[in-house]
């Protein structure tokens, strides 16, 4: 028989799990159901609900369960959606940008608390989010220049995600559970 304090940790080992599971299931239903293709690029572009929720997920719960949610949720919207031929790229490019939001929110001790903190992350998370995807997309095309009409597009994202998210955490974060 297990000591009773095995219990406890075991029962956050699981909702935990339960926890990134839901943040990667909302995620991916936020991309796949609530999107737009753009008519300006080469791949069209994609807006979608999906960075409002990697933003929520990031800023609510920290570092670790929004680098997750963003890559597997967004990387498993591309395997599904017909853009296979992206996913390693939204796998990278969204995991790190669900890290460096939650990483800054979660900074000081915050958990997202802040909303100058939590601003600040999602306008440094975005330019890395558009190098990593501009960059894949000089492999993928083997051109330097006509990645670059897909920065408008991915602006885009970024900014419907933060007019989205943030007020959704400002709300959030006044619910017992998140203070």
């Amino acid at each position: 028989m297990q000591n009773s304090q095995s219990y406890p940790k075991a029962g956050q080992k699981t909702h935990d799990l339960i926890m990134t599971a839901m943040l990667v299931a909302l995620v991916f239903l936020a991309t796949f159901f609530l999107n737009i293709k753009l008519p300006i690029s080469v791949n069209g572009g994609l807006v979608h609900l999906g960075t409002a929720m990697l933003f929520i997920a990031s800023i609510l719960f920290g570092p670790k369960k929004g680098a997750l949610a963003g890559a597997i949720g967004m990387g498993l919207f591309d395997l599904v959606g017909g853009w296979v031929i992206w996913a390693p790229i939204t796998i990278v490019a969204r995991g790190l940008q669900g890290y460096i939001v939650g990483k800054i929110a979660w900074s000081k001790g915050r958990k997202g608390s802040s909303l100058a903190l939590n601003i600040a992350a999602t306008l440094i998370s975005t330019p890395v989010m558009i190098a990593i995807y501009y960059f894949g997309e000089v492999i993928l095309y083997g051109n330097w220049i006509v990645p670059l009409t897909s920065i408008p597009g991915d602006l885009l994202a970024s900014a419907i995600g933060m007019i989205v998210a943030l007020p959704v955490c400002v709300a959030l974060k006044k619910v017992p559970y998140f203070k």
